[in-house]
């Protein structure tokens, strides 16, 4: 929304979404009610223990940007779903991105591997309330949540895709209600004013690797014209101080159905996907981008 305004505004033109800073539309409820799962997903940061020596290696988060065919997100999808149930194509995605990461938490011995996804709360918690809908649809902040879920590594690797993708949309399920983001409201309010993280984000790599899919799907880049013309490209740079990784698919500038795809994961892991998976995750050049 800041983005769009500031260019439709550099162009003379009127907002075309007004944002609302209407924090009452966060207010807890009275009583509240919080579910176990929310103390499992979050943490206050006086809980954290005291941050570890860190050893000098060469192995750390370091950021890449590549894209991704529609054709191969169709492939991915398809085999997702071969058991009979629909899976979206983030879905089918990062359940393909997990069985990776796995292959090298192998190699380094972990036994376990975590992956979570960022779930949008506007939409779930406008349900039932047309005038809230409205008012959640140009809320101006973030309304997030970040369900993850573990996995044995050897589990990962041996099973099919479409048992892997059934894993990501089962812990999904949790946090894609009304009902998760109003216990997540009551929980903030349970521990004001100490601010909180998402375990998977202060401690999520303690037994394994850990990353975190968003999406960049709904990022309108071609609304971004300050008045030189529609750009050609827009991505993300997303250092968030964290051990666990952090990928960001957005929809491709140049060809539909394409994504490209920001990834900011340990230098070892890309390694492994760019000799893995070079066929499916190619860099982005300018070549693709057309800008030669």
């Amino acid at each position: 929304m800041f983005l769009v305004s500031w260019a439709e505004m550099a162009r003379f033109k009127s907002i075309s979404l007004v944002p609302s800073f209407q924090r009452s539309l966060m207010n807890p409820r009275r009583p509240g009610c919080i579910a176990p799962s929310l103390d499992h997903m979050y943490v206050p940061i006086s809980s954290l223990p005291p941050p570890k020596q860190q050893r000098q290696s060469t192995d750390h988060l370091i950021s890449r940007i590549y894209y991704i065919t529609s054709e191969q997100l169709n492939e991915f999808q398809s085999l997702a779903c071969t058991n009979g149930y629909k899976r979206t194509k983030l879905e089918s995605f990062s359940a393909f991105l997990w069985k990776l990461i796995a292959v090298l938490a192998a190699k380094d011995g972990f036994n376990f591997t975590k992956m979570g996804i960022v779930v949008d709360g506007r939409v779930r918690l406008g349900e039932g309330d047309e005038e809230k809908a409205s008012s959640m649809s140009c809320y101006f902040g973030n309304v997030l949540s970040i369900p993850f879920a573990g996995q044995r590594v050897s589990e990962l690797i041996e099973k099919p895709l479409w048992w892997v993708a059934n894993q990501v949309h089962d812990f999904l399920e949790q946090a894609v209600t009304k009902e998760h983001f109003l216990g997540l409201i009551d929980w903030v309010e349970a521990h004001r004013p100490e601010p909180a993280l998402s375990k998977i984000y202060s401690n999520g790599s303690e037994e394994g690797p850990a990353f975190v899919v968003s999406s960049g799907q709904r990022f309108p880049v071609s609304k971004v014209d300050f008045g030189w013309g529609r750009p050609v490209f827009g991505s993300y740079h997303f250092p968030w101080g964290g051990d666990s990784g952090y990928v960001m698919p957005m929809a491709s500038p140049g060809r539909e159905g394409d994504w490209v795809v920001y990834m900011h994961l340990l230098k070892r892991q890309l390694e492994l996907i760019e000799a893995e998976a070079i066929d499916l995750l190619r860099p982005l050049t300018s070549d693709y981008l057309e800008l030669d």
